[in-house]
């Protein structure tokens, strides 16, 4: 996915450390580098608030799009406006639950959480939606109310 990469370029252009870093999302050093490599998965409540503490957006980080940080981008989850736009960005693509599930790999339960709120979207499903279908991840979760095309160049 490359946000890894991203991550330990944000955080060494700054200069801080790994145990500095790690402190901003509450995990231990060992863990965050793990992130940083990719060698385990970083949970989207981390990363997102990663992009808020370093001053980016999701696509960036992604290497969606070379713009760090969008005009008026909203720093709160809005848990009604990521239940519309998953819901929107799955019948524009005339997509059911199902045929969704089905390109995540994931059960059709987890689509159905998914749109219900109950749980936030997982980083693999959401990079997989933007990535396939270029979408914003910035515009999915509700931080720009603008839809963004991204780059498909990775």
């Amino acid at each position: 996915m490359n946000y890894g990469i991203n991550l330990k370029a944000l955080r060494e252009r700054i200069g801080l450390t790994l145990i500095s870093t790690a402190k901003v999302i509450n995990v231990s050093d060992t863990l965050y580098s793990r992130y940083e490599k990719e060698k385990q998965t970083i949970p989207l409540k981390h990363l997102i608030t990663l992009c808020h503490f370093f001053d980016v957006s999701l696509d960036y980080i992604f290497d969606f799009t070379d713009l760090k940080k969008y005009p008026k981008y909203n720093k709160n989850i809005d848990n009604v406006k990521i239940i519309n736009r998953l819901k929107e960005f799955r019948k524009d693509n005339n997509l059911t639950q199902e045929e969704l599930a089905n390109q995540l790999n994931v059960a059709r339960t987890i689509i159905v959480e998914y749109e219900k709120g109950k749980y936030l979207i997982s980083l693999h499903a959401l990079y997989t939606i933007c990535k396939t279908y270029h979408y914003s991840a910035d515009y999915l979760l509700g931080f720009i109310d603008k839809p963004q095309k991204i780059l498909n160049e990775n």
